[in-house]
């Protein structure tokens, strides 16, 4: 999903960094649990990547500081098979491969495995004070989140680029305990962009929740409640009609499908997709919108 645009970043760090510094409780204190049910769920987009790199434990574990239990990341698969955590198909935005390896372009994440990967700073790019940041494993950041206690919106990323990811994803969440009853019924969703890769995940395990990212036809969504949970679209998507639409439909395990939009940064956005009905709101400033949604 498109990152922050340069205004929305200088105002959520302001922001977010007054947040950071008040906040002396203990993770989830200031939680939405208080919040009224109609409230709709902060998800922080790649973890709060408006103050941390994006896709790192020090991202989700900024988000875990903020007190949100949300967050949302991108799997992919290396070269020899590793599932890792990163949003572009290339390093080169967010590492610094092109000096390490200078030799290896266009440095696509599938060319490299994950030993090479690890080797990469991951942090030096947003700043020096995340200088050392690694591209985490599946493995390493299920890992953290059991520590933390945070839930899960995991994007598959790209998937035609690697094929049997799906399986290969529900395989490694079930070696984490990730796929019990309990993580199934509130802290997991997978979701994705291409339809096919939603319908195959549903087919592999029904009781998995699962979203489709983007805004089919009123007329089409009929067709996607046989296999999605939700339909995620981009926050210029939303409307309430559209919202209601959804709504008005049940999903492949019966309840209510939802909406999750994103990627709202600012609290006047907010404000409209939450007067629209949305169920959820990805950003990469959760603390902007939990403070304009909270009343």
């Amino acid at each position: 999903m498109p990152m922050r645009s340069a205004v929305a970043a200088a105002t959520g760090l302001l922001l977010g960094m007054s947040a950071l510094a008040l906040t002396a409780a203990p993770a989830h204190a200031a939680s939405q649990q208080g919040l009224t049910r109609s409230t709709p769920i902060t998800i922080a987009h790649r973890g709060a990547s408006g103050y941390a790199p994006e896709n790192t434990l020090a991202a989700v574990n900024t988000a875990d500081k903020l007190g949100f239990e949300w967050v949302e990341n991108d799997v992919q698969r290396t070269k020899d098979g590793e599932l890792v955590v990163i949003h572009d198909t290339t390093l080169t935005r967010t590492t610094d491969v092109e000096q390490v390896f200078p030799d290896r372009s266009p440095w696509n994440v599938r060319d490299f495995t994950a030993k090479e990967i690890a080797r990469l700073d991951a942090g030096g790019w947003f700043s020096d004070a995340y200088a050392g940041e690694k591209v985490p494993t599946l493995d390493r950041y299920m890992k953290n989140l059991d520590r933390t206690g945070q839930r899960l919106l995991l994007e598959l990323k790209s998937p035609e680029l690697y094929p049997g990811i799906e399986a290969q994803t529900l395989k490694e969440l079930g070696a984490q305990g990730w796929t019990d009853r309990k993580h199934l019924q509130s802290r997991l969703i997978i979701q994705a962009f291409n339809a096919d890769t939603i319908k195959t995940t549903h087919t592999l395990n029904p009781t998995v929740k699962t979203g489709f990212l983007g805004n089919p036809k009123v007329s089409d969504l009929k067709s996607y409640a046989q296999f999605t949970d939700q339909i995620n679209p981009s926050y210029r998507a939303v409307t309430k009609d559209y919202v209601d639409a959804v709504h008005a439909l049940k999903g492949p395990q019966g309840k209510q499908m939802e909406v999750f939009t994103w990627t709202v940064n600012d609290g006047s956005t907010a404000r409209t997709v939450d007067a629209a009905g949305v169920d959820g709101i990805i950003t990469n400033f959760p603390d902007v919108v939990r403070e304009a949604t909270r009343n």
